[in-house]
């Protein structure tokens, strides 16, 4: 591989880490939340990944189905803040409040909802290697947040006293009884599904863009090759 195309990832990569150390320093990050556990696998995962590719010097990034777990996991952070949390609102407005303190750990929130998902699902569409994940794959992506679900509703249940007893709203039952509980828990449960199904339809649809690109073109007013026949050999 050449050095130009090794540089756009290696830059785009580096750009992840920076977004995902620099969100995790500003502001308290506490473990029980799913944006600090899933920002911290995707940084291990990316930090290995630049370091192994520059070893090798290629673009190709070790564990590709790993990959596709981290970038699913990050979307989800994403998505579950925009949508749930935040209720769709623009995160901007936080970004510039008078008070110091918030608009650091605003601006670390944003950097770990917004741009890390943001560039990591950028580096999953430009960047190969594509077509190994597989549909399947989306079964197992699901098991860590489903099962992280669980244990912040058992831990809550058993622990009352702890700190940030439930992470998440849609996880306590105190708020809307056990019943609203587990509704809010199948519509998050469906839309991660969505989501990474999605991911996967990405690397299909990017696999297929890039063999296009790559295609040697045809000239369709070039005479079509043809194969000389062996002339005929004959006994005499």
């Amino acid at each position: 591989m050449n050095r130009r195309d090794h540089m756009g990832p290696l830059i785009l990569r580096s750009a992840i880490v920076a977004a995902l150390a620099t969100g995790l320093l500003l502001g308290e990050r506490l473990l029980p939340y799913f944006t600090s556990q899933s920002s911290i696998i995707a940084l291990a995962y990316v930090v290995t990944t630049l370091v192994v590719t520059i070893q090798r010097r290629t673009s190709t990034p070790p564990a590709p189905r790993l990959r596709g777990a981290v970038t699913f996991w990050l979307l989800t952070t994403a998505l579950i803040s925009h949508i749930l949390n935040n209720r769709g609102e623009s995160p901007l407005p936080g970004l510039v409040v008078a008070d110091p303190a918030l608009a650091i750990d605003n601006w670390g929130l944003f950097l770990l909802h917004y741009v890390a998902p943001g560039l990591v699902l950028l580096d999953w569409a430009l960047f190969g290697p594509h077509g190994i994940v597989r549909w399947r794959d989306t079964l197992l992506w699901l098991l860590y947040p489903i099962g992280y679900g669980v244990v912040m509703i058992a831990r809550g249940a058993l622990l009352p006293e702890i700190n940030v007893r439930y992470p998440y709203p849609f996880l306590d039952p105190t708020l809307n009884g056990v019943d609203g509980m587990l509704l809010a828990l199948l519509r998050v449960v469906v839309m991660l599904a969505v989501i990474s199904l999605a991911v996967v339809a990405l690397d299909r649809l990017s696999g297929f863009v890039s063999r296009r690109l790559t295609a040697p073109s045809i000239d369709p007013a070039a005479p079509p090759s043809t194969a000389s026949a062996p002339s005929e050999v004959t006994d005499h």
